[in-house]
C-alpha cells in the first residue's frame, strides 16, 4: 500500500513538472533568444563602430596631408565628406578644419557658420566648446561687442574646458571695444589665476605693459594673435575618440591652423 501511494505521488509530481515545463519553457526560450540577439547586436555595433572610426581616422589623415601640402581646395572637399559621413567626433574636427580653411581665406562669416555646425554635432564639451570659441574668434572683427561678449561668457566657468582662452579673448574684445581699463583688470586677474600656462601669463603681462604705456591698439593686436595661435595638436583631441589619427609618415598630426591655445582642462 505504501509503495502504491509513493508511486502515485511520484506520478503526480512528474505531471506537475511537465505542466510547469510546458507553461514556462517557451518563455524561457524567448528570453534566451532575446539575450543572444541583444549580445550579437551589441557585438555587431561595436565592430561596425570600430571600423567606422578606423576609416574616419584614415580619411582625416589624408585630408590633413592635403592641407599640409597646400591643397586647400582638396583638403576642404575631403573634410567635407568626413563632416557628412564620419563619426560625431571626426565630423566635429572636420568641420573645424573646414572653418579654419575658410578663415585663412578671410571668409570669417563662413568660418563661424562651420564652427557653429561643429559645435552642434560635438560628442562632448571639449569638442563643442573648442568649436564655439573658434566661432567667437572668427566673428571678433565683424560682430558687435555684445554678441561676442555673450558667446565668450558662455564658455567661461569652473567646469568649462576653454575658460582661460575665453577670458583672454574677452579681454581682447573689450580692448577692441574701447574698454581698455576693464580689459586691463581682466588681464591682471588672469595673471593670478591657477592653471594659466607660463606662455599665457607672459602674453597677458606684455599686453598689460602695452596698455599702461598707452599702446592699447598694439595690446589688442598682441592678444588677438595669441588667441589664434595653434593649440595642443588635434591628435590630443582626436584621442578622445578612441583612435587618434596618425600624421604623415606615422608621426603626429600637425596642429590645426588658427585654433586657440592653452585649453585648460583639454586633453594634452
Amino acid at each position: 500500500m505504501v509503495d502504491f501511494v509513493e508511486e502515485v505521488e511520484e506520478q503526480l509530481r512528474a505531471e506537475r513538472y511537465a505542466s510547469l515545463a510546458n507553461r514556462y519553457l517557451p518563455w524561457f526560450g524567448v528570453a534566451l533568444a532575446a539575450l543572444v540577439i541583444g549580445w550579437l547586436g551589441v557585438w555587431g555595433y561595436n565592430v561596425w563602430r570600430g571600423r567606422n572610426i578606423d576609416v574616419a581616422a584614415v580619411a582625416y589623415d589624408k585630408a590633413l596631408t592635403a592641407l599640409t601640402a597646400g591643397d586647400q581646395t582638396g583638403a576642404y572637399a575631403a573634410f567635407g565628406t568626413l563632416a557628412k559621413d564620419g563619426p560625431a567626433g571626426y565630423r566635429t574636427l572636420a568641420l573645424i578644419q573646414q572653418g579654419d580653411i575658410r578663415e585663412m581665406a578671410d571668409k570669417d562669416g563662413e568660418a563661424a557658420a562651420l564652427y557653429d555646425s561643429a559645435a552642434k554635432v560635438a560628442p562632448n564639451a571639449i569638442f563643442g566648446d573648442l568649436a564655439r570659441l573658434r566661432a567667437a574668434l572668427a566673428l571678433m572683427d565683424t560682430a558687435p561687442y555684445p554678441l561676442i561678449k555673450a558667446r565668450l561668457e558662455a564658455l567661461i566657468g569652473d567646469k568649462k574646458p576653454f575658460t582661460l582662452n575665453a577670458r583672454e579673448a574677452l579681454a581682447m574684445a573689450k580692448l577692441q571695444a574701447g574698454k581698455a581699463q576693464e580689459a586691463r583688470g581682466d588681464l591682471n586677474a588672469l595673471t593670478l589665476t591657477l592653471g594659466v600656462s607660463p606662455e599665457m601669463r607672459t602674453r597677458v603681462q606684455n599686453a598689460i605693459a602695452l596698455i599702461d604705456s598707452g599702446q592699447t591698439p598694439a595690446a589688442g593686436a598682441a592678444v588677438r594673435i595669441a588667441t589664434t595661435l595653434p593649440p595642443q595638436d588635434p591628435a590630443g583631441l582626436a584621442a578622445l575618440l578612441g583612435t587618434p589619427p596618425a600624421g604623415p609618415a606615422g608621426g603626429q598630426v600637425a596642429p590645426s591652423p588658427n585654433a586657440p591655445q592653452d585649453a585648460s582642462g583639454a586633453a594634452q
